[in-house]
């Protein structure tokens, strides 16, 4: 166990979520959870029809958002989520639909 600190861990999340998850409203899904998790990052089509999402916030929160993801309450149908965790790498503000 690390040092107790006042601060919460802190990672970005990378996940890649395929299936039937784009013209759907799945990033604008996303978005919203992510707020109301308190994370900022993006959620953007990408051209092969997955969704690539990427937040940074607490570690927990982060863990909520994923799971989120994989749950059946998301729009559309989720047939994989690929996950990477890295270190925080700053520099975004708010949760954004690319």
């Amino acid at each position: 166990m690390g040092v107790m600190s006042g601060e919460k861990d802190v990672a970005r999340l990378t996940a890649w979520v395929s299936g039937r998850v784009q013209g759907v409203g799945f990033r604008w899904w996303t978005r919203c959870r992510a707020l109301e998790l308190e994370l900022v990052g993006s959620a953007r089509n990408l051209p092969d029809g997955r969704v690539e999402v990427i937040a940074e916030g607490a570690e927990e929160h982060c863990q909520q958002l994923l799971s989120l993801l994989r749950s059946p309450s998301s729009p559309g149908s989720v047939d994989q989520v690929i996950e990477h965790w890295s270190p925080p790498q700053g520099g975004l503000a708010g949760f954004v639909e690319k």
